[in-house]
């Protein structure tokens, strides 16, 4: 069973600083959101993890599923927000407008934190780049807001371990900010496939390849003879590092991974510069 260790230590890949880092007992207020949608029950979950971790706890969450719609904001039609309990909002809008109608509208005073999730589903690898879940925590990030996207895999949908993540994530969320992350940074958690007696530890990972290899069309013909189409992602196995997040949730540990907007290739950057003016170069 996952016990919180110190030896976790995010020096490795980023700066703590001060506004993000300090052992905190309980929040002022936390804001939660989703991709799964406001009834989804990965967000019932979340509810009562951020209930043990702040004082006041806000839903702003899609009225609908928002899964696949990474870090989009609506800019061609408008936003409607519907109160449907105490501090509780169902918008219809992504998770990055869920994320901003909470910062910048809803709420009278800024989230001390905001979670995202818990997703029906792990999201590793280059599924963050797709994940509203990963995507309205990267919105809180661009906000001032130090964000946390949460996930729970599972092998059976129907079968979904929620119970993992809703006795872990407490302790998790505690044990992550009292360590701290820089601001340009979020952090995506992924808890495995496993009961809460059988999880390991808390493990600091890279974003690895993931499991998908394409994204194929599937075309089809409605009953009154229109053409329509899906998308659909193809997976497989692929090489992991020693060091990626399917691989710590492989183990049965609790991956965690910062990541940021900045995806510049450094291996690809030092290649190019040699071939290529960089703005250091003289003219």
């Amino acid at each position: 069973m996952w016990r919180p260790s110190r030896r976790l230590n995010f020096e490795r890949c980023c700066r703590p600083r001060r506004r993000h880092q300090g052992l905190i007992t309980v929040l002022d207020r936390v804001l939660l959101t989703n991709d799964d949608g406001i009834d989804a029950p990965g967000l019932a979950v979340l509810q009562e993890v951020a209930a043990e971790l702040a004082r006041e706890v806000w839903v702003v969450a899609p009225e609908h599923d928002q899964s696949g719609q990474s870090h989009a904001v609506s800019l061609h039609h408008p936003i409607r927000v519907t109160k449907q309990g105490p501090l509780r909002f169902g918008v219809t809008g992504t998770p990055g407008d869920c994320a901003v109608m909470g910062v910048r509208y809803l709420m009278p005073e800024p989230p001390s934190l905001i979670l995202s999730g818990v997703n029906r589903g792990a999201n590793l690898g280059m599924e963050t780049v797709f994940s509203g879940t990963v995507g309205g925590a990267m919105t809180g990030m661009m906000l001032g807001i130090p964000s946390i996207a949460l996930s729970q895999a599972f092998t059976d949908r129907e079968g979904v371990r929620w119970e993992t993540a809703r006795h872990l994530a407490p302790r998790v969320v505690r044990e992550l900010l009292a360590i701290g992350w820089s601001e340009d940074t979020c952090l995506n958690v992924n808890f495995p496939d496993r009961s809460v007696e059988e999880v390991g530890a808390l493990t600091l990972a890279r974003q690895g390849v993931g499991m998908i290899r394409s994204i194929d069309v599937e075309t089809r013909t409605d009953p009154r003879g229109f053409v329509y189409h899906w998308l659909a992602f193809q997976r497989g196995r692929r090489e992991q590092g020693p060091e990626s997040d399917l691989t710590a949730l492989s183990q049965g540990r609790i991956a965690v991974t910062p990541i940021r907007y900045d995806r510049t290739d450094e291996a690809a950057y030092q290649a190019l510069s040699g071939r290529l003016p960089r703005l250091s170069t003289p003219h």
